[in-house]
C-alpha cells in the first residue's frame, strides 16, 4: 500500500515550530518597519549599524551552538571577549598588529583548553567551570589593564578587525557570514559535527559507539572560548581600544541567540543558520526598542518578554 506523501502546507503544519525563529524575525522585521519608518529603521545607516552591533554576538553564538549541542554551557564567553581585547591592544602596542592577533587568539585557546580541562578531566560541571572563569577572566583583565582603556593605534587592524568597509558592506559582516560559513558545514556535513550532535544526544549510548566524548567537549569548550576572544578581537578593533568592560553580559545574548535559532539547552540538536538568524533579531529587538525611545527599563522588560514567547514556542514539543 503506497502512502501518499504529504502537501507543502501539511509538512508545514506538522513542523511548523521548527521555523518559529524565521517567521518572528519577519514579523519583528515589518512591524517595525511599518511603525519605525519615519524614524529610520529602514534606512541603510540602520540596517548596517544592527549588523555591525550583531556580528561579535553571532560569532559567539556559532561556536556556543557547538557547545549547546554537545550537551554543556559556556558563562565565561563574555569576559573572555573582554579579557582578549586588551591582551590584544597591550600586544600591539608593544610589538604591532600581528602580535597582537596571535596574543587574542592564545588568549581564548588558553582559557579554553583550562576550561575543557576542569570539565572533561577533573570533572567539574561546565556550567560552575565557566562561571568561575568569568570572574577570572574578568579580573585578570582588570589587573593587567589596571581598569583603563588601551589604545590601538594601528589603522590597518581596526579596519579589518571591525572598523572597517568593503564597498560600503562592513567588514563584520565578512568575518560573521565567514565564520557561519565554517560553522554550518562542520556541524552538518563532518564526521566531528555528527559525533557533536551524538554527545548531546545521548553520551552514554555515544560512548558505546565508540565516540570519544570527553575529548569531543574538550574541543567545543575550546572552539567556544577562542571564537569569544576572536568577537573581542572585533571589539578592540571597532572601537579601536581593549577595555575589560568590552562583552560584559553578553554571554546572556549569545546563549539566548543559538536556543532562538533552535539549539536545545539539552543538547542532541543545533542549526548555525538559526543561530545567526536568533543574534540578528536579538540586534533588531533592541535597535527597535531605541527608537521607540523607550527607557532602558522598558527596553530590558520588553525584550525579556519577545525572547522568553519566541524561546517557548521554538522549545515545546507536542
Amino acid at each position: 500500500m503506497t502512502t501518499a506523501n504529504p502537501t507543502p502546507a501539511a509538512s508545514f503544519k506538522a513542523n511548523w515550530r521548527q521555523y518559529i525563529i524565521y517567521i518572528g524575525f519577519a514579523v519583528i522585521f515589518v512591524i517595525f518597519a511599518l511603525t519605525l519608518n519615519e524614524k529610520g529603521f529602514l534606512n541603510p545607516n540602520n540596517l548596517l549599524n544592527i549588523v555591525r552591533q550583531t556580528a561579535m554576538i553571532a560569532v559567539m553564538a556559532i561556536a556556543m551552538t557547538f557547545v549547546l549541542s554537545a550537551g554543556e554551557i559556556d558563562l565565561s564567553v563574555g569576559a573572555v571577549a573582554g579579557l582578549a581585547t586588551v591582551t590584544v591592544a597591550m600586544a600591539i602596542a608593544v610589538a604591532g598588529p600581528v602580535a597582537g592577533v596571535f596574543a587574542g587568539l592564545a588568549t581564548g585557546l588558553a582559557v579554553g583548553m583550562f576550561n575543557g580541562w576542569l570539565t572533561t578531566r577533573i570533572g567539574i560541571p561546565s556550567f560552575l567551570t565557566t562561571l568561575a572563569m568569568m570572574g577570572i577572566a574578568k579580573g585578570v583583565a582588570m589587573w593587567i589593564s589596571n581598569t583603563a582603556a588601551v589604545p590601538i593605534l594601528s589603522p590597518g587592524y581596526s579596519w579589518l578587525f571591525g572598523g572597517g568597509s568593503l564597498f560600503k558592506i562592513p567588514v563584520l559582516l565578512f568575518w560573521m557570514v565567514v565564520f557561519g560559513a565554517i560553522g554550518h558545514v562542520v556541524l552538518r556535513r563532518t564526521s566531528f559535527g555528527r559525533r557533536v550532535l551524538a554527545t548531546g544526544g545521548g553520551e552514554t549510548a555515544a560512548r558505546y559507539s565508540g565516540i570519544d566524548t570527553k575529548a569531543i567537549k574538550f574541543r567545543v569548550l575550546v572552539m567556544s572560548s577562542t571564537a569569544a576572544a576572536f568577537a573581542g578581537m572585533l571589539y578592540a578593533g571597532r572601537l579601536q581600544s581593549g577595555r575589560f568592560q568590552l562583552g560584559e553580559g553578553d554571554e546572556l545574548s549569545v546563549i539566548a541567540a543559538a536556543v532562538l535559532g533552535g539549539t536545545s539547552l539539552f543538547g542532541g540538536k543545533g542549526t548555525i543558520i538559526g543561530t545567526i538568524v536568533g543574534a540578528l533579531m536579538i540586534g533588531m529587538i533592541n535597535n527597535g526598542l531605541i527608537l521607540m525611545g523607550l527607557e532602558f527599563s522598558q527596553q530590558l522588560i520588553a525584550r525579556g518578554g519577545i525572547i522568553i514567547l519566541a524561546v517557548a514556542l521554538s522549545q515545546k514539543r507536542s
